[in-house]
């Protein structure tokens, strides 16, 4: 992960819009299980990921695992409840969040810890001294940044680094083939400061997939964000459909293709998969490892056309 020892698979688990909500608690722990007999060993999490209980089935499944050989994460920022003070990055939020998650996911320490957003009304001082005093104490030992721009991350660094403190690590942005826009700036300056890069939304929320189509699904729940209606568009599933043709020739299914695309990139750590079903997961690992062709790679920026 960036200039750092620690190791992350490169397909991820993250329990964004799956744990506590969309999935029972029993097939929550089959996906997990499967996940790490698959070597995956990074599990994302927010205290906000369904008010809490995605962290709280983690902890349930963690009970009797080995946590070492796990590197679990989660995040701060968002409201918890209408108190407010419950929100943001001010240093009595985050002091207190991470006490929530630890307490939910039943261990003492965050392998990461990430400020969700950037915080307009709290100096970046005082972000970077409370996740310095965080990695002190114990409670965290690293910490990160999510969908932050990369003159903010910047300066946190600087920060750190002026004050012997510890500097953020990793970055969490969006990032897929519909949504490059961390490539003009964010990958290179990461890169530089020594960041590692874990993404979310790899496949698009599904639209990276074949799932769309044939249409919406009815049970598809494409209420969930705005960032699913924006990409699904008749242009967008017209480029999965090239796509996902190219994939079958090269023997790879449009999601593992799409996977292996991002992989392919040094800056890239891990990215982060979701999974309703544990033979999702069993499909998305085996992009790990997978080299493209450069003809390949060239056709896909054909079929993608100008950046969007």
């Amino acid at each position: 992960m960036g200039r750092t020892g620690l190791k992350l698979s490169e397909i991820s688990l993250g329990g964004w819009l799956t744990f506590g909500n969309a999935v029972e608690d029993d097939v929550a722990f089959r996906i997990l299980d499967v996940a790490i007999d698959h070597g995956v060993n990074f599990i994302d999490l927010a205290d906000i990921y369904a008010r809490g209980n995605a962290e709280r089935v983690v902890g349930r499944w963690l009970k009797g695992k080995k946590r070492s050989d796990l590197v679990i994460s989660s995040k701060v920022y968002w409201p918890m409840s209408d108190n407010i003070n419950d929100r943001g990055l001010s240093r009595k939020h985050i002091m207190e969040s991470v006490e929530g998650s630890l307490r939910r996911l039943g261990t003492d320490y965050l392998d990461i810890y990430f400020c969700h957003r950037y915080d307009e009304e709290t100096p970046l001082e005082e972000v970077v001294r409370a996740m310095t005093d965080l990695v002190s104490q114990g409670k965290i030992l690293y910490w990160g940044t999510s969908v932050w721009e990369a003159d903010r991350i910047e300066d946190a660094v600087a920060i750190a680094r002026e004050w012997l403190g510890y500097q953020p690590f990793v970055e969490q942005p969006r990032y897929n083939m519909l949504d490059r826009h961390i490539e003009d700036a964010i990958m290179p300056m990461c890169a530089e400061k020594g960041l590692g890069i874990v993404v979310w939304s790899p496949l698009a929320q599904g639209v990276l997939t074949t799932k769309y189509l044939d249409g919406i699904p009815k049970r598809a729940r494409v209420h969930y964000s705005q960032w699913i209606k924006q990409d699904l568009t008749p242009k967008n599933l017209e480029r999965v459909r090239k796509l996902t043709a190219l994939a079958g020739d090269l023997g790879l299914t449009m999601a593992q293709l799409a996977l292996a695309w991002i992989l392919r990139r040094p800056a890239i750590s891990s990215v982060i998969t979701g999974a309703s079903r544990p033979e999702q997961i069993e499909e998305n690992v085996q992009a790990s490892g997978v080299s493209l062709p450069q003809e390949a790679l060239d056709e896909i920026e054909r079929i993608l056309g100008e950046r969007s």
